[in-house]
């Protein structure tokens, strides 16, 4: 290259952009059209059943989880239930509020393979206080 060919490498740069998988991602939109939440942090869902997921190696334990319908899409999702014996306060059929667990970009966290949210809310009264035992499960 010499003088003169600017306008040639700001050609070939704008045409070569494409061939990264990050700004294909980010420019054509990949994440909301494939992620279940579409771009948002929290959703409501209704419990279809609780599940138990087995850690990965080198860990030995049955990771408390339940399947999750989504409202806004019917979309379902595995969500974990943190907290000790928290299990106990989510049931079938109750409306719950998911988050993202956030791992890095995107993945699973932890020693969970495939859950990628978490369960924050049960028919609007925070898990971590129904846990402690701060307030009682509200009726549906």
């Amino acid at each position: 290259m010499g003088l003169m060919s600017a306008r040639k490498l700001l050609k070939n740069r704008k045409k070569f952009r494409w061939a990264g998988k990050d700004y294909k991602t980010r420019v054509l939109g990949l994440f909301e059209k494939s992620d279940p939440l579409e771009g948002k942090s929290q959703a409501k869902g209704i419990v279809l059943e609780k599940v138990q997921k087995e850690a990965k190696q080198p860990n030995s334990a049955m990771r408390k989880c339940c399947k999750v319908q989504l409202i806004k899409n019917g979309k379902q999702v595995t969500a974990f239930i943190p907290g000790n014996l928290a299990q106990k306060f989510v049931d079938e059929h109750d409306e719950v509020m998911i988050e993202r667990i956030g791992g890095k970009q995107g993945r699973a966290k932890g020693d969970i393979p495939g859950v990628r949210f978490q369960v924050i809310k049960v028919n609007d009264q925070p898990l971590s206080r129904l846990v402690h035992g701060k307030i009682e499960k509200g009726r549906r």
